[in-house]
C-alpha cells in the first residue's frame, strides 16, 4: 500500500503520538473481525468485553446490551450513555441495572484504541483518516491534511469533516468532538456538528508547559486525547444547549477546563476556601460556571468526601444577568437547577438542612439575612461580577448567612488596583487570580474579536475644559432670563451634549458611516446617549435623516417616515416623572416621546431578538444605561458612543461589539463622539496597565497594519511590470506573474499575503486611508481567481467571502477589464463550453489558459455528477485524476493536455445522453445503473422503469413522502420485494441506494 504525504506528515505521527500515550493500534485488516458489517462502526468484541469487565455481567447480557446500544442514533442520547445513564434487565437481577460503558474512576480499566482508514459503507462510502475509540465506541474523528497540499488551513479539512458527518452519520452518533491537523503547526478541535468558525486550538497544556512537548502536534493531541483528560472532557465538559434555533453541542475551551479544574482541586484540597476568576467578556464565563457546577455535582472522574453531595449557589447582582445565567444552566440540562424567586424561597431552601441543591439567585435575596445556617460548609458559592457584590453590605449579609461556605468570584472585567475588598473576599494572599483569561488571550484564540476606536470630531465637539465658553457660544440665541436660569444651576456637560444642532450633525454622521461601514455586510449598531432625553433626541434626529434620504430616492413621505422609524428602537427604563405634565413645552414633548418610545420587558425582548436577526429591523438600538452589560449580540459590529464612560462601565459597554460572528466581522469598532478615546489612559487608570492595554486599540494601528500587509504583497510583485488597463495586457501580466511565482509553495505564500491585505482593506473600508491601495487591491484580488485555477485547478471562492463593501467594486473591475470572461467557469451544458478546445491560432499561453480552465471546469462537473448519481458517473473519478496528473506532466505539450480534457468532456457528455439511446427517462436510467452495479442484467430496464414509477406515482408516493418515515419504509419494502423477484440478492443495500437516488431526483422542490 503506497502512502501519500498526508500519511507521512500527519496521519502516521498522530497515530505514533497516541500509541505513546497508551492507545492500542487497530490495523485496517482487523476492521472486518471487529464489526458486524462495513456499515457498522462499533467494535463489537471491545464493547462486549468492556460491558462485562466494568459491570461484572455475563456475556449474554453484554451482547443484548450491545444490540441496544448499536441501535442508538442520537448524539445527545449517546452522551448520556457514555456518562452512565443507561440501564437494562440483566440475568441474575430482579430490577434494571445501570450499565456503564466507560470506567471514569479507573482509566486503566478501559480499552483505548486508534485506527485509520476505517471504511464506513453508505450511499457514499467514506474512509476517515483516523478514528479514536474507547471500549469499542468511536468518540473522536481526526482529519489529517498534509502541509504540502493544504497551505490554506481554513477550508478543506473542515469540509471533509462536514462531508463525513453528512455521508456517514452512523460514525458520529457517539462522537464527542473532531480534530483537524496538518501534523505541523495546526491542531484544532470542535464539537460534533460545529461549523469551522467554532474550531479552536487548545493553546495552554496546563498543568504542563509548552516546553514539555516536542512539537505542536504532540501538545494538541495530549491536551485533548491523553486518556484521563479525554475521560474528563466526556464526563464534565460537554453540554447540549437548547436555544430557540435548536440544540447546540458545546465543548469547553482550555481556559474553562483549567479554571474549573483549579476550582475543583481547591475544594478537594481544603486549604483555601476561595478563589477569584477573571475571564474576559465574550469568552464564555457563564458556560465556565455551568462546567464547574457539572463537575462539582457529578465528579465522575473523582472520589472525594469534599464532593460527596455539595450544595451549589450561583449568585448575580442584576436581574438580566440572573435571567441569562439561569437560562444557560437550564438550557444546558444541568441536574435540577432551582431559580430562587424570593427572599422567603431562599431562606426555605438554605435553611432546610438538606444537601444536593443547585440554587440560582440574585445577591439581593440575602438582604438583611444575618443568621448563619447550620450546614454552610457544604455550600459552594459562585458569584458573578464579584467586585460589584461587595457594595452596600450585600457581601456582609451573604457571609453572615454562609460563614463557612467556599466562595469563588467570577468577573468579566479585571479587578481594580485599589479594590481591596474583592481581593480580600475572593482572593488568596499572594495570588491575584486563581485563573486569568484576559482580553489579549481571547483575541489571540479568536474567542472574541479585537475592538478598535476612532474619534469623530464634529464642529460641535465638546471640550470639558471650555464648557462655559462653549455654552455662551452655542446658546447665544436664548433670551437672558433662560441663560441666567441655566447658569444659576451651573452649566453641565449634558446641556452641551444635547444641543439639538449637535445631535442632528452626529445623527447624520452616524447614518453616513453606518451605511458604508456596517450595513453592507448586514451588521448592526448601538448608539449610546448620555441620558434618556438624549436617547429621544437621537431617535428623532436619526429617523429624520433616514426619512429625508428615502424621500430623496422617491419614497412617499409617510412611508419614508414609517420605514425610517422602524430602523431604530430605544431601550431605557421608565421614570415616574415621564407621566407628569410640564409647563416647559420642550420638556413636555420629550416626556411624551419618552412614553411613546418606551418598550416594556416583553417588547424589549422582541426588539433584542429582531436586532439579532440579519436583515430585520431595527438596525440601531439607542440606549443610555440598559444593554451596556450582559447583552450578547454577535451581529453588533459598531457602537456610536456619546456618553462619557470610564472604568468598568467603559469596559462593559465596548465589549458589546467583541462577539464573534461570521468571517466578515474581523473586529468591533467604537466611534467616539464624546472624547473618551482621547483620554483612554485616564478612563482606565484604576486598572493595572497590563490588564487593559488592548481593551481598545487605535484605528491608526489598523492603518499601519494595512500599509505593512500591502508592502508584503508588493515585494512579491516586483519581478513584473504592472501598467496594463485592458484585458489582453492584464492577462499577459497575470501569465508573467504565474511564471515568476513558479512553484506551488510560492503561490500559497502569495495567496496568504494577499488575503491578509484584502482582509485589512475590507476592515478599514470606507476609511479614506484605503484609497491609495485600491488599484493594487483590484489587481491582486482578480489574480487570486486566475491563480487558483492555475495552481489548484479549482474555482476560487474568495470573492464569495469578501465584504459587500468591496465585492461590487471587484465585480465592476472584472467586467470593465473583460477579465470576467477569462476567469469565468462554464458548465458542460453551455454551448460556449466547447470553444476552448479549438486550438487554431492560439499561442502557448492561450493553450495553457484553456487547458487549465477546462480541467477546473471538468473537476467541478465530475464532482457534481458523482454527487448526483455515483453509480452512473463514478467511473469518471479515476479519469479526472489521470487528467490532473497529465496537466503536471512536463513531457506533454499544452495542446495534448487540452486534447485529453476534450476526450473526458465528450465522454461525460455522452454519458449525459446515454438514457436517450437506452430509450429511458434520465431518472429510470439512473436507477438502472444502480441495479446493474448490484448485478442486474436481464430485465434491468423494465425493473428500473417500475421503480421510477413507484417513486413518482401519486398513488404509491404521494406528495411529501420524503418527510414521512412510515411512507419511506413502505417504499423501501416494495423495492426490496421487486428486487427479490428480479433475482437480486443484496436486498438491504438496494432499497437504501434507490431511496437515496429518489430523494435527489424524484422530490418536488
Amino acid at each position: 500500500m503506497s502512502h501519500g504525504p498526508e500519511w507521512h506528515f500527519a496521519e502516521r505521527p498522530t497515530i505514533e503520538h497516541l500509541r505513546a500515550m497508551g492507545y492500542g493500534f487497530v490495523a485496517p485488516a482487523e476492521h472486518a473481525g471487529l464489526r458486524d458489517s462495513e456499515n457498522q462502526v462499533l467494535f463489537r468484541p471491545h464493547l462486549i468485553e468492556a460491558l462485562m469487565r466494568i459491570n461484572g455481567i455475563d456475556r449474554a447480557s453484554a451482547e443484548a446490551a450491545y444490540g441496544e446500544l448499536a441501535a442508538i442514533n442520537d448524539n445527545e442520547a449517546w452522551l448520556k450513555v457514555l456518562r452512565g445513564d443507561y440501564s437494562r434487565k440483566v440475568s441474575g437481577h430482579d430490577t434494571r441495572l445501570t450499565l456503564r460503558v466507560i470506567d471514569f474512576l479507573d482509566p486503566n480499566n478501559n480499552t483505548f484504541t486508534v485506527t485509520h482508514q476505517l471504511r464506513v459503507k453508505a450511499e457514499k462510502t467514506r474512509k476517515p483518516d483516523v478514528v479514536v475509540y474507547v471500549n469499542g465506541i468511536p468518540l473522536v474523528v481526526i482529519e489529517a491534511k498534509s502541509p504540502l497540499n493544504i497551505k490554506d488551513k481554513t477550508g478543506e479539512a473542515f469540509e471533509q469533516i462536514k462531508q463525513y458527518e453528512q455521508d456517514i452519520p452512523r460514525l458520529f452518533f457517539s462522537n464527542v468532538f473532531n480534530i483537524v491537523t496538518d501534523g505541523g503547526a495546526l491542531v484544532l478541535y470542535g464539537a460534533t456538528g460545529s461549523s469551522s468558525k467554532y474550531y479552536a486550538e487548545w493553546r495552554d497544556p496546563w498543568p504542563k508547559l509548552d516546553a514539555d512537548f516536542p512539537d505542536t502536534l504532540a501538545k494538541g493531541l495530549w491536551c485533548l486525547l491523553e486518556p484521563p483528560r479525554l475521560l474528563d472532557l466526556i464526563a464534565h465538559y460537554t453540554v447540549f444547549e437548547k436555544t430557540e434555533d435548536g440544540t447546540i453541542k458545546k465543548i469547553c475551551r482550555y481556559q474553562q477546563f483549567r479554571a474549573v479544574n483549579r476550582i475543583v482541586e481547591r475544594v478537594i484540597d481544603g486549604k483555601h476556601r476561595q478563589g477569584l476568576i477573571w475571564h474576559t467578556q465574550g469568552s464564555g464565563k457563564s458556560l465556565t460556571m455551568v462546567f464547574a457546577a457539572l463537575k462539582l455535582k457529578t465528579h465522575r472522574t473523582i472520589q472525594s468526601a469534599a464532593l460527596a453531595n455539595p450544595n451549589i449557589m450561583v449568585l448575580t447582582d442584576r436581574v438580566d444577568l440572573h435571567s441569562q445565567i439561569s437560562g444557560t444552566f437550564i438550557a444546558c440540562g444541568l441536574p435540577n437547577p432551582t431559580p430562587i424567586e424570593s427572599i422567603k424561597d431562599l431562606q426555605a431552601l438554605i435553611g432546610s438542612g438538606k444537601d444536593g441543591h443547585t440554587a440560582l439567585s440574585t445577591i439581593f435575596k440575602f438582604q438583611g439575612s444575618k443568621q448563619a445556617i447550620p450546614n454552610s460548609e457544604n455550600w459552594i458559592v459562585m458569584v458573578d461580577e464579584a467586585h460589584r457584590t461587595q457594595e452596600k453590605d450585600l457581601g456582609a449579609y451573604l457571609r453572615a448567612t454562609l460563614p463557612n461556605a467556599r466562595f469563588f468570584g467570577f468577573t468579566g472585567t479585571p479587578v481594580k488596583k485599589d479594590d481591596k475588598d474583592t481581593y480580600r473576599n475572593f482572593g488568596v494572599a499572594g495570588e491575584s487570580y486563581l485563573d486569568k483569561y484576559g482580553i489579549d488571550d481571547a483575541v489571540a484564540d479568536g474567542a472574541t474579536v479585537p475592538i478598535y476606536y476612532t474619534g469623530r470630531k464634529t464642529d460641535w465637539h465638546v471640550d470639558e475644559a471650555r464648557i462655559d465658553i462653549l455654552f455662551d457660544t452655542w446658546f447665544a440665541e436664548l433670551d437672558d432670563d433662560k441663560l441666567n436660569e441655566i447658569k444659576k444651576h451651573g452649566v453641565r456637560l449634558e446641556d452641551l451634549v444635547k444641543h439639538p444642532r449637535r445631535i442632528e450633525l452626529i445623527a447624520y454622521d452616524i447614518w453616513t458611516h453606518f451605511k458604508a461601514y456596517a450595513q453592507p455586510d448586514g451588521f448592526k449598531a448601538q448608539i449610546v446617549a448620555i441620558d434618556r432625553e438624549a436617547v429621544i433626541l437621537f431617535k428623532r434626529a436619526l429617523t429624520q435623516v433616514i426619512a429625508d434620504e428615502l424621500q430623496a430616492e422617491g419614497v412617499d413621505a409617510v412611508e419614508a417616515l414609517a420605514r425610517a422609524d422602524a430602523m431604530s428602537a430605544c431601550v431605557y427604563s421608565i421614570n415616574q416623572e415621564d407621566g407628569k405634565p410640564s409647563e416647559d413645552p420642550v420638556k413636555q414633548v420629550i416626556r411624551e416621546e419618552l412614553r411613546a418610545n418606551y418598550v416594556d420587558a416583553e417588547a424589549e425582548k422582541l426588539a433584542k431578538k429582531a436586532f439579532g436577526r440579519k436583515g430585520d429591523d431595527p438596525q440601531f438600538l439607542i440606549v443610555c444605561d440598559k444593554l451596556l452589560t450582559g447583552f450578547d449580540c454577535p451581529i453588533e459590529s459598531v457602537m456610536y458612543l456619546d456618553k462619557p464612560l470610564k472604568e468598568h462601565g467603559l469596559l462593559q459597554a465596548i465589549a458589546r461589539t467583541n462577539r464573534v460572528s461570521d468571517a466578515k466581522k474581523r473586529n468591533g469598532l467604537i466611534v467616539d463622539y464624546i472624547g473618551v478615546s482621547g483620554h483612554l489612559e485616564e478612563a482606565l487608570a484604576s486598572y493595572r496597565a497590563d490588564d487593559v492595554k488592548n481593551a481598545m486599540r487605535d484605528l491608526d494601528d489598523l492603518r499601519s497594519q494595512l500599509r505593512t500587509a500591502h508592502a508584503a504583497v508588493v515585494v512579491m510583485l516586483k519581478p513584473i511590470k504592472r501598467a496594463a488597463a485592458d484585458k489582453a495586457g492584464l492577462k499577459k501580466e497575470y501569465d508573467a506573474f504565474v511564471k515568476a511565482l513558479g512553484s506551488e509553495d510560492k503561490w500559497f505564500e502569495f495567496k496568504a499575503r494577499a488575503r491578509s491585505f484584502i482582509a485589512l482593506y475590507e476592515t478599514l473600508s470606507p476609511d479614506p486611508s484605503v484609497l491609495e491601495f485600491t488599484q493594487d487591491l483590484k489587481w491582486v484580488a482578480t489574480f487570486l481567481l486566475y491563480g487558483t485555477q492555475h495552481f489548484e485547478k479549482r474555482q476560487a471562492f474568495d470573492q464569495m467571502n469578501y465584504s459587500q463593501k468591496i465585492r461590487e467594486m471587484l465585480d465592476t473591475h472584472l467586467k470593465a477589464t473583460g477579465l470576467s470572461v477569462t476567469v469565468k467557469l462554464r458548465h458542460i451544458t453551455d454551448p460556449d463550453f466547447w470553444e476552448d478546445f479549438d486550438i487554431e491560432g492560439k499561442t502557448d499561453e492561450d493553450l495553457m489558459t484553456a487547458a487549465i480552465r477546462k480541467t477546473t471546469e471538468l473537476r467541478k462537473t465530475v464532482s457534481e455528477r458523482i454527487d448526483d448519481s455515483p453509480h452512473q458517473y463514478g467511473k469518471f473519478s479515476e479519469r479526472l485524476r489521470q487528467l490532473l496528473e497529465r496537466l503536471e506532466s512536463a513531457q506533454l505539450g499544452w495542446a495534448d493536455k487540452l486534447k485529453a480534457a476534450e476526450e473526458l468532456a465528450k465522454d461525460i457528455a455522452a454519458e449525459d445522453a446515454a438514457h436517450v439511446n437506452a430509450g429511458l427517462s434520465p431518472g429510470a436510467y439512473g436507477v438502472m445503473r444502480i441495479l446493474t452495479t448490484f448485478g442486474a442484467v436481464d430485465g434491468a430496464e423494465d425493473l428500473a422503469i417500475r421503480l421510477e414509477g413507484l417513486y413518482t406515482s401519486p398513488e404509491t408516493a404521494p406528495n411529501g413522502w420524503w418527510e414521512k418515515d412510515g411512507l419511506k419504509k413502505n417504499l423501501r419494502q416494495q423495492v426490496r420485494s421487486m428486487a427479490h423477484h428480479a433475482g437480486l440478492t443484496q436486498l438491504k443495500d438496494i432499497p437504501d441506494q434507490v431511496e437515496a437516488y429518489a430523494l435527489k431526483h424524484f422530490v418536488d422542490d
